[in-house]
């Protein structure tokens, strides 16, 4: 006979095992996903073992129990694949009207405007540098910051 291919990991231990960590997250799952059962039923004997794990296997990524296993925070569980996929639609359209105003606008009236900034997603960290040089008040205070900019090692260095 072949080992098992998780050791400790399935069978009635292993169901217990996770009630005892997500069992809350499966309690509300069931009436939602399963109307008229409740986890109650296990423990009366109304529901096998089998039928809990069959229903565990298929929930879908948005349940309560998905979410728990994953650890996901509120932000992240808002932000599903359509949010996500619609936000890139909508930046997309944005910068493309950005462009055709620069374009084909009044070199006067458009010359100041600024690129839109993309919309915030969770988990994603802004890439929008600054490319103001600041100087300190001292003669040559941003010589560094204007050599990175022209690539160039400052003088005296």
């Amino acid at each position: 006979m072949a080992a098992p291919v998780r050791r400790g990991a399935g069978g009635i231990s292993g169901l217990l095992r996770f009630l005892e960590e997500y069992g809350e997250a499966v309690e509300w799952d069931i009436p939602h996903y399963w109307p008229g059962r409740s986890l109650l039923e296990l423990y009366r004997g109304e529901m096998s073992w089998r039928e809990l794990r069959v229903f565990l296997r298929f929930l879908p990524p948005d349940s309560a129990t998905a979410r728990a296993v994953r650890g996901s925070t509120p932000d992240e569980d808002a932000w599903t694949l359509d949010r996500q996929l619609l936000a890139t639609i909508a930046d997309a359209v944005r910068e493309n009207t950005f462009t055709a105003v620069r374009l084909h606008g009044d070199p006067k009236r458009t010359g100041r405007l600024k690129p839109p900034d993309p919309i915030p997603r969770p988990g994603v960290e802004s890439t929008k540098k600054s490319n103001v040089i600041r100087f300190g008040g001292k003669h040559g205070s941003g010589a560094r910051q204007l050599a990175a900019v022209f690539g160039r090692p400052a003088a005296g260095q």
